[in-house]
């Protein structure tokens, strides 16, 4: 009787194993990913960026505006997915897929940012955001994946001294 249950002990363990496993590295990427924002964000911070149409500040001799886009596509690990699919059927907030939708959009934003920086402007008006779905419907495990798109108005903005 008790050396029919090995494999079975063996097999509960190597599944709790691939899960404890799954969540260590999914925490420590997301963290890693989080720090990583927070530092970008900080050296950003000085780039004015706003969602109005006009352009606050504007230089009359630099470049007039440009359009710049920022990208990300974001996907949580198979052990959220699971999780935050049973956490469907008791209903509820889905906290694991919020932090997905937010690392994509801030992501996304730097992402902006940073070809703005590139092309030598310091502000971004009129900026919007589109963000879409593009995993739980799509894939048959339903790992879940958004994409964020973000976009504006890069121009130079005038700081006292300057022109």
């Amino acid at each position: 009787m008790g050396a029919e249950l090995i494999p079975i002990f063996m097999n509960l363990g190597i599944f709790f194993f691939l899960i404890l496993l799954g969540l260590i590295v999914g925490k420590t990427t997301e963290i890693r990913h989080l720090r990583n924002l927070q530092k970008r964000e900080y050296e950003t911070s000085a780039m004015v960026m706003s969602d109005i149409k006009t352009f606050p500040g504007l230089s009359e001799t630099g470049p007039q505006g440009i359009l710049v886009t920022g990208e990300a596509v974001i996907a949580t690990d198979y052990l959220k997915s699971f999780l935050a699919g049973l956490k469907k059927f008791i209903g509820g907030e889905i906290k694991s897929y919020e932090t997905l939708v937010t690392r994509a959009r801030r992501e996304a934003i730097l992402r902006m940012k940073d070809e703005a920086t590139r092309l030598g402007f310091n502000a971004v008006c009129n900026v919007r955001l589109e963000t879409a779905d593009i995993g739980a419907n799509t894939s048959r495990r339903g790992v879940a994946m958004v994409a964020v798109l973000a976009s504006g108005t890069a121009y130079r903005i005038v700081t006292p001294g300057e022109e």
